[in-house]
């Protein structure tokens, strides 16, 4: 099992007794006790562990000393293949692979930054979205091969990404309606935005298109996230199967939540106000039951 690095921290002395800095050499930056290579290398149980560690020393570090640099810095590695997961899904995109990782990386220092573990949530949780929201803003932003007036662009990025935040809270893409009550914008200003979304790459698998077919304006997704992919309703068959003997080990909680969001297709504050608790009391159970199951079944596939 990998250990926490042991880092260095800079010498305080100077700055408590007020003596000037003596002519010896500034402090080293801390040693790293695991190459690049090495993180790179890991397993995912092993390095998600090994993160989750990182961040709790990165909590109690100053964020001016070379200890936080680098703890930083080795998350951020410790990480990387979740950019090249998320740009993977945009590589039939009109960009260098090259640039998407990059835009994608600052995502992930985004989400690095704005971390908080004492949340309950876990950081793959927190991350894709925002490494996601990341690379679409970038195409969002360079690709709009019609000249749009400035304000229109700018009311189709207010709803497209409203639009991204609101699906996330209600489980499904929402309505006009919805996004212009959640927006506080008129009905009218809500379609003008869409309006101007269909001449963002109108004629690329880069165009946002409706889940709809009876309701053309209501927001959807980009055409290229439905090419090419495999039907999820067969891979949930095998999930399924391989899950059920352990749903039995839960909890009665733990696994009437689990089934109720991913089996009966509930929401999160569905679920709060049935069993009297908070939404976010409800996220963070699945996300710890989540995570167990996760671990069980890794542990199942090493040992096949």
């Amino acid at each position: 099992m990998t250990t926490v690095p042991t880092l260095r921290t800079e010498p305080i002395a100077a700055r408590r007794t007020g003596a000037a800095p003596t002519a010896a050499a500034p402090s080293p930056a801390p040693e790293p006790r695991l190459t690049p290579e090495q993180l790179r290398s890991m397993g995912k149980t092993e390095a998600r562990t090994l993160s989750d560690a990182l961040f709790q020393r990165l909590a109690g570090l100053d964020r001016e000393s070379h200890a936080y640099s680098y703890v930083r810095g080795t998350v951020i590695e410790l990480n990387m293949p979740l950019v090249r997961f998320v740009a993977s899904r945009f590589r039939h995109r009109a960009a260098e692979m090259d640039d998407i990782v990059q835009v994608g990386t600052v995502g992930l220092i985004k989400a690095v930054d704005g971390y908080d573990p004492d949340r309950g949530v876990e950081f793959l949780t927190y991350a894709v979205p925002t490494i996601t929201g990341e690379v679409k803003r970038f195409f969002r932003d360079t690709s709009w091969p019609v000249r749009v007036p400035r304000s229109m662009q700018e009311l189709y990025l207010l709803v497209a990404r409203g639009s991204d935040r609101l699906e996330q809270d209600l489980g499904r893409r929402p309505t006009p309606a919805e996004l212009a009550e959640k927006l506080d914008l008129t009905p009218d200003q809500v379609d003008e935005g869409l309006a101007a979304g269909r001449l963002y790459r109108s004629h690329s698998l880069d165009a946002l298109g409706s889940d709809n077919p009876e309701n053309p304006d209501e927001p959807g997704g980009a055409l290229v996230d439905r090419l090419g992919c495999c039907d999820h309703n067969l891979d949930l068959v095998e999930f399924r199967e391989a899950v059920r003997p352990l749903l039995n080990e839960l909890a009665p909680r733990e696994r009437t939540v689990l089934l109720s969001r991913f089996w009966g297709n509930r929401t999160q504050s569905e679920i709060a106000e049935e069993i009297g608790v908070s939404q976010m009391q409800v996220s963070r159970l699945l996300s710890a039951t989540l995570g167990r199951l996760r671990e069980q079944l890794e542990d199942r596939e090493s040992d096949a």
